[in-house]
């Protein structure tokens, strides 16, 4: 599992361009306000899920988006969704609790966890991730996001999480 330095190292060779900024850890979206202030754009909340089949999900969403965990499984396919583990969330990808993001998608090399990106994230001109520690925080211009994406050969699943309707066309 790669450590904070060597995914920016990592976001550098893939020519995908991030500002990066260090502050208190932040283990909560209510604990952000510091590094909203510090950064520009999309700032996210990111949650690890398993379904009752064992199938696992990354939901990126916009900080103050509502997550309904019973109607999302019928908008993304899924089983009925859970939390993951702490001990799964680091199996998959990589972080501990309080550092998930879509960054961490780098350490899934075998593409196990499915991505869902909320709309409102996937027409942010600027999104803001953990790069794997809570410590940080990375922003990405949305082009940025999708060039990483597909270095990794991830395609998001991008849903509204208003209307939990699937977009077409990412």
């Amino acid at each position: 599992m790669m450590t904070p330095d060597e995914l920016l190292a990592l976001l550098d060779r893939m020519g995908v361009a991030h500002e990066t900024v260090s502050h208190a850890p932040v283990f909560r979206v209510d604990e952000s306000d510091p590094v909203l202030d510090a950064l520009p754009g999309a700032h996210t909340k990111n949650l690890f899920l398993k379904d009752a089949k064992g199938r696992l999900w990354l939901v990126s969403a916009e900080q103050h988006a509502v997550v309904d965990l019973k109607a999302l499984p019928a908008a993304i396919g899924s089983a009925r969704l859970s939390f993951g583990s702490a001990e799964r969330l680091w199996d998959a990808l990589g972080v501990r609790p309080g550092s998930v993001s879509a960054l961490a998608l780098a350490n899934d090399a075998e593409h196990r966890v499915s991505f869902v990106l909320d709309k409102t994230l996937a027409e942010a001109e600027r999104v803001n991730f953990h790069p794997l520690a809570n410590h940080m925080t990375s922003g990405l211009s949305q082009g940025a996001l999708r060039l990483f994406l597909e270095k990794l050969g991830v395609r998001p699943l991008v849903i509204d999480l208003e209307t939990m309707s699937v977009e077409t066309g990412r």
